[in-house]
């Protein structure tokens, strides 16, 4: 919907879960983007379509690792020939390991997270380039922490209406994972995938020069014609 809305881009979404698939759908119908916007309840690997730009935010870790080429061989399918990818994933910055036994029987059954080392080998076999990398160390590390003082604020209310057992596990959880960010090899990376070099501008200036100017419009109040 903020694609939509700031760039006038016709978006699709892809999910697997039936609950956010109807809220989805709700939001962008009440806002008035359903001609702009659709969600399709379907898995990523039965898409059909062709796009100028895919994103995929927190839905690595749920893919495994024996499933990662075949990922990217779809991303690769996704793209049009100048087309450009984004991966946002929770990484390990050290070698391959797996994922705490806690978080896995838990909180995110089924889940893995990769090293960068087995994300690139991957790429490189789909006949993907990488364009760009960021990694984002502590970042995380401070939203758990948010997450948890405002868990703790309203434990009681989480208590009521699940259970003391639920409140304790969570509470272990964001804790956890917030020493794997800030102590350990837990980090976010982000990264930017073609098929083509020169998809891309040569330098991330086109990403500052965009911010610049839409906070220039926001604060002045003045919207870009669509």
């Amino acid at each position: 919907m903020y694609l939509a809305e700031e760039t006038g881009a016709d978006v699709t979404g892809l999910t697997l879960s039936v609950e956010q698939h109807k809220v989805s759908q709700g939001r962008a119908t009440a806002a008035g983007l359903a001609d702009r916007v659709r969600f399709c309840l379907r898995d990523y690997r039965k898409e059909l379509g062709q796009y100028d730009r895919v994103v995929s935010v927190g839905m690595f870790e749920h893919v495994g690792k024996r499933n990662y080429e075949e990922f990217f061989a779809r991303l690769g399918d996704f793209l049009t020939p100048d087309g450009v990818a984004l991966l946002h994933s929770i990484g390990y910055s050290d070698a391959p390991a797996p994922i705490n036994p806690f978080i896995r029987k838990y909180i995110f059954p089924g889940a893995d997270i990769p090293s960068l080392s087995e994300v690139f080998a991957s790429v490189e076999r789909a006949g993907l380039v990488v364009t760009d990398v960021e990694i984002l160390c502590l970042h995380y590390a401070d939203t758990l922490r948010h997450w948890r003082q405002r868990f703790m604020a309203n434990r009681q209310r989480i208590a009521a209406l699940y259970d003391e057992r639920f409140c304790r596990m969570w509470e272990f959880y964001l804790v956890l994972c917030e020493i794997g960010f800030r102590f350990r090899s837990m980090m976010v990376f982000q990264m930017q995938l073609a098929k083509r070099a020169d998809a891309v501008p040569l330098t991330r200036d086109y990403m500052a020069n965009w911010e610049q100017a839409h906070s220039t419009m926001a604060n002045s109040g003045v919207r870009a014609a669509e």
